[in-house]
């Protein structure tokens, strides 16, 4: 059995359950939600087990009490296959009035999620969990803090990651099976999560059956259009493309839904700061992956087609930034999100904590080139932004794969390579 690798999420989840009833861990299958619970929970009960989950959700409509009998924290695993477990863990918490009584895991979001459900406010909180960051995988060391850059301290560290690892590690992904193995077995991790998804993740999330080349052609146009804010409509006519058969905007729609039900695509919302003069901001969310690996699966390439594509791998690169950006900014209690206006004035991400604080992210692959116009693009968001309504951004940086240091420029932009950052 291989060895536990700690989560940032081990954190979160023990706060959490000090503080409520039950808590619900949301994510990918295969992102290691089961595993991480179950270094905290004292007692399980795995709904999808093959030979009970008949059993199971007959109970579950029937007496659901007795599933949730235990040692607590008791693990409910993929309770949305038993729905009505979300209102008899309610009543459990309600009724015990004690904090850290549940843990659900859940790898969709149940099709039977509706009014009769109550929200579980206040009861039950939710955490989402993606596949591993750089740090957590023991691909980043760590040396640079994101939270120390938010507090204005200062930074250093040196090494570089050669961009042939930075292809290989877009491709096998964040996946915990993946994880220590030789490059071929770990990069099947992902091939083998893409092959489930559109055999039978895609359907049986809410039970409609949708077609597998569909969904394989869905999943390439939104691949090729990573770290974009392309529209639906682009996306819709990129699959029509060579082909003879439709696939109209409710059909899209219809698939897109299932997607985001079992967490394979996140979009990044648009920030929206005080800005100096009236300048029309895009709302438009920029097109991500819950992982790289997924995008990579679906154009059905691997490390030397990036490598060959540089282009392809800054988009495909930008994504992975995305994933750890998100996973970190999650433990520091903020929200990552991007930034255009009409003018095409871009940053690639911008994190917001919830005191107001935030800091402004270009990524880039490296070169002196390509860092020099992330620098250049985030002074000039800067000076846009209106510092009599609002804090001036705490750090600009340049996130990048390839740079022989972390370092602090002249000008107060940080360049930090990915495989030097944590939260």
């Amino acid at each position: 059995m291989k060895h536990y690798l700690p989560r940032i999420l081990d954190t979160l989840l023990e706060e959490r359950l000090n503080a409520k009833g039950a808590v619900l861990i949301q994510g990918p299958k295969w992102c290691g939600k089961t595993t991480t619970a179950k270094q905290k929970a004292k007692s399980f009960i795995s709904i999808d087990q093959p030979d009970m989950t008949k059993q199971y959700q007959q109970m579950a409509e029937l007496s659901p009490s007795i599933l949730l009998e235990g040692e607590t924290p008791r693990l409910v695993d993929e309770w949305q296959i038993a729905p009505n477990l979300w209102n008899a863990v309610r009543y459990e918490v309600d009724n015990r009035d004690e904090f850290g009584q549940f843990i659900l895991t859940g790898s969709a979001v149940p099709n039977e999620f509706d009014e009769s459900m109550h929200t579980g406010a206040g009861r039950i909180s939710r955490l989402l969990m993606r596949p591993m960051s750089l740090y957590e995988s023991k691909d980043s060391s760590g040396e640079v803090s994101l939270k120390d850059l938010f507090e204005g301290k200062s930074i250093s560290a040196a090494g570089e990651t050669s961009l042939k690892k930075i292809a290989f590690l877009i491709c096998r992904g964040g996946w915990p099976k993946a994880i220590g193995l030789d490059e071929k077995p770990a990069l099947f991790q992902a091939i083998d999560y893409y092959d489930a998804l559109v055999s039978n993740d895609i359907s049986r999330v809410d039970s409609i059956k949708r077609d597998k080349e569909k969904a394989k052609r869905l999943l390439k146009s939104y691949a090729r259009h990573v770290g974009t804010q392309s529209s639906l409509e682009t996306l819709r006519q990129d699959m029509l493309a060579n082909q003879s058969d439709t696939f109209d905007q409710v059909t899209l729609y219809s698939y897109l839904d299932a997607l985001r039900k079992i967490f394979v695509i996140e979009d990044s919302p648009a920030w929206n700061p005080n800005l100096r003069s009236k300048t029309s901001i895009r709302t438009t969310a920029t097109r991500y992956f819950s992982d790289p690996s997924i995008a990579t699966a679906s154009l059905g390439i691997g490390p030397n087609d990036l490598l060959d594509d540089l282009n392809t791998m800054g988009f495909l690169f930008e994504n992975l930034c995305v994933r750890d950006l998100r996973i970190y900014t999650d433990y520091l209690d903020g929200t990552v999100y991007h930034y255009r206006d009409k003018n095409g004035l871009e940053c690639d991400a911008v994190i917001h904590l919830r005191n107001g604080s935030y800091g402004l992210i270009e990524i880039k692959l490296g070169g002196d080139k390509l860092i020099e116009e992330g620098a250049k693009t985030l002074k000039d968001l800067s000076s846009k932004i209106d510092t009599k309504n609002m804090s001036k951004p705490s750090f600009m940086m340049v996130l990048c794969a390839k740079a022989a240091f972390a370092y602090k420029r002249k000008d107060g932009v940080y360049v930090i390579p990915i495989t030097k950052l944590k939260p």
